[in-house]
């Protein structure tokens, strides 16, 4: 029997179980690139004002650090600098979800023993997980690259290669983390903490010089996808490093999936006990999620940070664009263009929450199916007491970054303090509500507990898309965040944020529910 012995087999179960997630974020993905030459015509038609914009952006150093240089002013290479860093961080945080799914979360739950035990080589599991993620990220290629062509084909191919590339590179990544790793959660966060390294030594580097030559961003596959350059003489030899750093790590992986038992890892953990106070399951679920808490808190509050110091320059990058003035104000609001910059970025990080809310909710489901759920509840724990300690974390977690956000944005901004922590606390209502479907898809359909994925990637698309293509009110209200008031500038409506934070808490119930009643997979 070869080292890859079932490895068909196990890339059809993968992409099988991963028929939700997969689609919905390469999905999303797409779309978020596609729907962009509309717009950018709809706000930037005239050749002068695209000279005007890639002007505006070379003067000023903190939106270079957000989004990247800009090296052209045709519609296409507008689209790849507009959506570039996003779409490449997106690919990104994919494969490397699909990886560790596949490979730690299989043998952290068991699974992987049981598959071993078959007619199935030793390398099969990680190769399987490695094509799945090739699969997803070959598609968001195509899709991007045909969907892009009518701006030019060679941009369009560049351009979806390079999306596909950064994909790689971190899905092999995680690859080699998940090697090292005994924790599927540990494995997920130090990936990410790769990823968000990438991003700011990007950022660092495009802040330093508007031609993306700084050294810092040479050293992130970030900076490598801006630098390839689509629509703007395309630089196909930075596709060399992208195989090179995939093709390096790849074997890394391997090796080192060669030389362990399954179950085990290179970096042990630290046996117990455990230091501190763990007499309560709330005390155990925030010994549990205390790190992903930390680490979404600190990008907040630097995310925050960022946004509010770009806040004052948001006038000069406008300037009389009435076309970009009107998406602000649909995102932020009437009530001016300070306010409604500030109130569409706001809004932009509450979707983004929805994600930290989904995943620590779902960190019931991973308890559950791991069996390590199963010698809590043993013990003189009920299942609503067990699952309300994860959920506290969870849903004050998401006041918690939140506030945080606030708290930057007051930093970078340097002005309005209580409004804009306000308005930042507005969204939690909303990014309750993802959290309380995740709740109930748990506790009603564990199976289909992954489908929560769908749900925030659906509205993130609704919220970061439907503006900028002026989509229709009934399509934008499918949204929690379609009901919020857009704050700072315009009023307070208490109504609609008590009716969210009402509807959430009966999600949750109902979830809660369903959890009492059923039985646990484990």
């Amino acid at each position: 029997m070869t080292s890859f012995a079932g490895t068909g087999v196990l890339l059809r179960f993968s992409l099988r179980r991963d028929r939700l997630i997969i689609p919905v974020w390469v999905g999303v993905n797409a779309l978020m690139a596609l729907s962009m030459p509309n717009t950018l015509k709809n706000l930037y038609g005239t050749p002068a004002e695209r000279a005007d914009l890639t002007h505006q952006v070379a003067a000023n150093a903190s939106f270079r650090a957000l989004i990247g240089p800009v090296f052209d002013t045709s519609i296409g290479a507008l689209t790849a600098w507009r959506v570039g860093v996003y779409a490449g961080a997106l690919a990104a945080a994919t494969s490397l979800m699909v990886v560790v799914r596949h490979t730690r979360d299989e043998e952290e739950s068991g699974r992987q023993e049981l598959v071993a035990s078959g007619t199935v080589g030793r390398r099969a599991s990680l190769t399987a997980a490695l094509l799945a993620a090739g699969v997803a990220n070959a598609v968001l290629a195509v899709l991007v690259a045909a969907g892009l062509a009518g701006q030019g084909a060679v941009g369009a191919l560049s351009f979806g290669l390079g999306l596909a590339a950064v994909g790689m590179v971190f899905a092999t990544m995680a690859a080699i983390v998940a090697q090292l790793t005994e924790s599927a959660r540990l494995a997920r966060g130090l990936t990410a903490g790769v990823l968000g390294a990438a991003f700011v030594l990007r950022a660092a580097g495009d802040a330093a010089t508007d031609d993306g030559s700084s050294a810092l961003t040479w050293l992130s596959p970030l900076g490598w996808l801006e630098n390839l350059r689509p629509y703007a003489g395309e630089r196909w030899w930075v596709l060399l490093l992208f195989a090179a750093a995939v093709g390096l790590q790849a074997f890394v992986a391997y090796e080192l999936a060669g030389r362990r038992d399954v179950g085990m890892s290179f970096l042990p953990t630290r046996p117990g006990p455990a230091s501190g106070r763990l007499d309560s399951a709330g005390a155990l679920a925030w010994r549990l999620q205390r790190g992903a808490v930390t680490g979404w808190s600190i990008a907040f509050f630097v995310v925050g940070v960022v946004y509010g110091g770009l806040t004052d320059g948001v006038t000069d990058l406008v300037g009389d664009n009435e076309n970009a003035r009107k998406i602000f104000e649909r995102m932020g609001g009437q009530s001016g263009l300070t306010d409604a910059f500030l109130a569409s970025m706001i809004g932009m990080m509450g979707l983004v929450a929805s994600l930290y809310v989904v995943s620590s909710v779902l960190r019931l489901y991973g308890e559950e199916t791991s069996g390590r759920a199963e010698p809590v509840l043993a013990n003189a724990v009920g299942r609503l007491r067990w699952a309300c300690g994860h959920l506290a974390v969870a849903f004050g977690g998401a006041v918690l970054i939140m506030l945080l956000t606030g708290l930057g944005f007051v930093v970078g901004y340097g002005k309005e303090a209580g409004p804009i922590l306000g308005a930042c606390l507005v969204q939690v209502a909303a990014v309750w509500v993802i959290g309380g479907v995740a709740v109930l898809i748990y506790g009603v359909f564990p199976r289909a507990a992954t489908a929560a994925w769908g749900v925030a990637g659906a509205v993130l698309l609704i919220g970061w898309v439907g503006p900028a293509l002026d989509a229709p009110r009934v399509l934008l209200d499918l949204s929690p965040f379609g009901h919020l008031p857009k704050l700072p500038g315009e009023g307070m409506e208490w109504g609609s944020v008590a009716l969210l934070t009402v509807l959430a808490v009966v999600l949750v119930g109902a979830g809660l529910t369903g959890l009492r009643r059923r039985d646990m997979t484990a």
